[in-house]
């Protein structure tokens, strides 16, 4: 393990003396479900190592939106939840290393491998439980090692506590060759009313705007509202923590660690009326993507090294 600054901080789980989460597998061995004490829950798919499910507040309420017609059967990318993309954001440029590769990458599409739990002792959050689950160049199909025929190995933990989700990425380079990658987690966040939503702490950062051909701006929004379909890449974000308020009130905190850029995005009526998995076509209404990530340019990794990133979310209800 490569020492860094900045690495993501961990949260910790309870010691034996308390009560301790249950973690259970379904039958066909596609699902990983956790839940504390408190009620709080989620529930990860090993296709995509996709999160469908968070809730807290006692288990009472979903943190996530997910799409009525979303396939949770390994036969495309899960709609809604957190997807994990990797090693490219969006459609791969040309001329590069990934540019075989489909939209948004392999790891959203492939099936990792469930590693188990671990639960520890932190004054923060004195009752979690982390599960960790592994991709690597081995396990990918034919299609993608030939695609992509670089050797790595992906670490995504995933660790529930009272009222907070913490996802994190780890990519080792096990080959001989330097690769070049981008990650993000499309995290589909659930909210009452997106016309009284509103997000705090991008004002004063560039952007680049997809929706009006990859224009660049800067936020002039101390909180941005959405009336329309956004599609924005925030990059090199100086404040860690991106706020979404409902109705003035705070909703989420989203807390990036050792990740530059965030991305927001909301398809609106249109681009949800033309999404064949996306149901109900007004549940746009009710869904807002806050996605951290680095992909603003490309990381690259030497032969041996390991990059790490993540976020911490959450629920302030």
């Amino acid at each position: 393990m490569v020492d860094r600054a900045n690495r993501p901080q961990a949260i910790n789980a309870p010691g034996a003396a308390a009560p301790g989460p249950s973690v259970d597998i379904s039958a066909g061995g596609g699902r990983v479900a956790a839940r504390l004490p408190s009620g709080d829950s989620v529930d990860i798919l090993l296709y995509g190592a996709t999160v469908v499910s968070w809730k807290s507040n006692g288990g009472d309420t979903e943190n996530l939106w997910l799409s009525e017609k979303a396939a949770l059967d390994g036969s495309k990318a899960v709609r809604g939840g957190v997807p994990v993309v990797f090693p490219v954001f969006g459609p791969p440029p040309p001329n590069h290393g990934t540019s075989s590769l489909p939209q948004h990458g392999f790891a959203r599409t492939s099936r990792w491998e469930f590693l188990g739990k671990s639960t520890s002792e932190d004054a923060e959050d004195p009752l979690s439980v982390k599960l960790d689950f592994g991709l690597y160049s081995s396990n990918l199909s034919e299609e993608a090692r030939k695609a992509w025929p670089y050797h790595f190995g992906l670490v995504y933990s995933v660790t529930l506590g009272k009222d907070s989700l913490q996802t994190v990425m780890n990519v080792r380079n096990e080959g001989s060759d330097v690769f070049e990658f981008q990650m993000l987690l499309h995290t589909y966040l659930r909210v009452k009313d997106i016309s009284t939503t509103t997000i705090a702490g991008l004002h004063g950062v560039t952007y680049k705007d997809k929706v009006l051909n990859s224009t660049t701006a800067a936020e002039t929004h101390h909180a941005l509202s959405i009336d329309g379909e956004v599609d924005r890449v925030y990059a090199s974000i100086p404040q860690r923590t991106t706020t979404v308020l409902e109705a003035g009130s705070p909703r989420f905190d989203v807390v990036r660690d050792n990740l530059d850029d965030t991305v927001v995005w909301n398809p609106w009526a249109e681009k949800a009326a033309s999404m064949g998995d996306f149901a109900p076509k007004d549940g746009f209404k009710h869904m807002l993507c806050v996605e951290v990530g680095a992909v603003n340019g490309w990381q690259k990794l030497e032969p041996g090294d390991v990059f790490e990133g993540g976020q911490i979310i959450k629920s302030l209800l």
